[in-house]
């Protein structure tokens, strides 16, 4: 066993296996206890996670329109799926992290409000529109035709800044998800980016380009707020990150091919 850990072919399955075991629900083989050692440095395989469960929704969102179904109704089981697969996971960290950010008035109670299980009115309003607005956009892509490739793309990129974000910020309190997981690195983070980035280009082609400018801005602003009132970084806002980078990449790609 400690002689296939040292095997690049069976360390690259261990950390393909370590991102979708992390950030998604699919059920999975059982990993060996030590391939979570290196939970930090598989964080470069993240936009794996992405393209499993872009791939899955997008099957069930063409299963939807061989039967008839409008694309709204396609755009709506997409996000049902990918919500299913990640255990909502993303849309919960938006959720806390608006309420936190806003709801709290110093440090530490932003950080309990994040921590605490219940949702406010913050939470909620951001949910509302963050699924809205995926879901029109999703609903212009397939209208316009194009499911697969644009979802892919976006899942991907969206997941492949977030070890960057570990990375550059530190954990904001003692204990959490992210501190768990320790942070990647260099070498992960910038793995994680192009592996993103090759992805995208190699799904959605140079349309997704300046979608993909214009997600990065709304994950340094995501890393703003989050350095500037909890003082780092948390799975929440890790999460916010990821919804927040996903909506624009949707938007973009859906005014880039409805056009």
């Amino acid at each position: 066993m400690r002689k296939n850990d040292t095997a690049p072919l069976p360390a690259l399955l261990q950390d393909a296996g370590v991102a979708l075991a992390l950030l998604t629900r699919l059920p999975l083989p059982r990993l060996p206890d030590h391939a979570f050692a290196r939970q930090a440095r598989a964080a470069w395989a993240w936009p794996l996670a992405g393209l499993a469960v872009a791939l899955i929704a997008a099957a069930a969102g063409a299963l939807a329109l061989a039967f008839g179904l409008a694309p709204a109704a396609a755009a709506g089981l997409v996000l049902a799926v990918q919500i299913a697969a990640t255990g909502a996971m993303h849309e919960d960290g938006l959720a806390d992290t608006v309420d936190g950010l806003w709801g709290g008035q110093d440090r530490d109670r932003r950080l309990a409000i994040m921590k605490d299980s219940h949702i406010g009115s913050y939470g909620v309003l951001a949910l509302i529109l963050g699924l809205g607005l995926r879901w029109s956009a999703l609903s212009g892509l397939i209208a316009a035709g194009a499911l697969t490739g644009p979802l892919v793309a976006v899942a991907a990129l969206s997941r492949a800044p977030l070890p960057l974000l570990m990375t550059a910020l530190p954990p904001a309190r003692p204990g959490g998800l992210s501190r768990a997981i320790g942070r990647p690195g260099r070498d992960a983070s910038l793995a994680a980016l192009a592996f993103g980035a090759a992805l995208a280009l190699l799904f959605a082609g140079g349309a997704v380009i300046l979608p993909a400018l214009a997600g990065a801005l709304a994950v340094l602003g995501v890393a703003h707020l989050a350095r500037i009132r909890i003082g780092g970084q948390t799975g929440d806002i890790l999460g916010a990150a990821q919804q927040m980078a996903e909506i624009t990449l949707l938007l973009g790609l859906q005014a880039a091919l409805s056009g």
